[in-house]
């Protein structure tokens, strides 16, 4: 009899295939949830056995010693940052060097995205104290929530003025720039105020990704850890079934490109400038992105233990 899995995910293009059915396992009955928001506690949530968490949170939990939730380390949203930094069209910030001094926003401190912007960043000689961090709202359409999450600091990290969205302060010189992986309405409407500051920003993340070597991972697939324990040969069933509704995604994408106009162009240019294992799931694959995101957790001083990928994965790390 087939296991039933009540998962949680985000509403990712590549799920498709999963969703539907189309790829699928007889030892597993999926049940996906499309959430708009990730899962607050999946420990304590009745309603999943397995949820899209972020990396940040679940490596807290880690470094916490809590092991209710265990981590797979096939990372579902994987992006790279340097697109995600905006400013408005008139702003003298072009490089990421030129954010040394300025006001920046962000939606939420401890987000596994804007840790990896942050590190993208320092990259480029701007620290975290080389800057006045605000986190808010990006728009108001978006909740009034605590986005410091603790780590606020006088002076260096503050909550938005007033609670005012980030995208008017931005747009009244309150901010010189925000982070966000999801653009604001309008964004790419020519008479938008806002612009990535940089212009070429493909080319810096080009090569960024022959520096490290990978795209950054920010949310992974947490399970139960009692579910895991009842059923060990879970995860790497669902991982295996993962990877095969992108890759069949993918596929469909090449044969069916005219969803937008210059897809085949786009597709042509990845296949150029990434090779074809940028999204490989695992822990040996991503051994390398696993310890530099514990590096920047750390050297962030979001937490304060440096943590080892297998003190991240325990489970995969000893069987790899």
């Amino acid at each position: 009899m087939a296991v039933t899995l009540r998962l949680a995910l985000r509403d990712w293009d590549y799920m498709t295939p999963l969703v539907l059915g189309d790829v699928s396992s007889p030892r597993l009955k999926i049940q996906v949830d499309r959430v708009g928001t990730l899962v607050g506690d999946l420990a304590t949530d009745e309603a999943y056995d397995a949820a899209e968490l972020s990396f940040s949170r679940y490596a807290q939990l880690r470094h916490d010693g809590n092991d209710t939730i265990v981590g797979m380390p096939n990372f579902i949203m994987r992006g790279f940052r340097h697109r995600c930094i905006v400013t408005t069209k008139d702003s003298s910030i072009r490089t990421l060097a030129d954010l040394a001094g300025k006001k920046i926003g962000v939606t939420g401190w401890r987000d596994s995205g804007n840790t990896w912007t942050r590190a993208a960043v320092r990259r480029e000689g701007v620290g975290v104290e080389d800057a006045m961090w605000y986190a808010g709202r990006l728009t108001e359409a978006h909740p009034i929530t605590d986005r410091l999450d603790g780590f606020g600091r006088p002076g260096r990290i503050e909550a938005a003025p007033g609670e005012r969205p980030m995208v008017d302060l931005l747009r009244d010189g309150g901010l010189d720039a925000v982070f966000t992986p999801f653009m604001p309405k309008g964004f790419f409407d020519p008479a938008s105020p806002f612009r990535q500051v940089l212009e070429d920003f493909r080319a810096a993340e080009t090569t960024y990704f022959h520096e490290v070597g990978y795209i950054p991972g920010m949310h992974l697939i947490g399970f139960k850890a009692e579910f895991v324990r009842d059923h060990p040969w879970i995860m790497d069933e669902l991982s295996a079934l993962i990877d095969e509704s992108q890759r069949l995604w993918l596929e469909k994408r090449e044969k069916y490109a005219d969803t937008t106009p210059w897809m085949f162009d786009e597709l042509r240019r990845c296949a150029r400038d990434l090779p074809s294992s940028w999204s490989a799931s695992g822990f040996a694959e991503n051994e390398v992105m696993i310890a530099d995101f514990a590096t920047e957790l750390h050297e962030q001083k979001i937490l304060p233990r440096l943590l080892t990928p297998a003190e991240l994965f325990p489970r995969q790390a000893r069987t790899r």
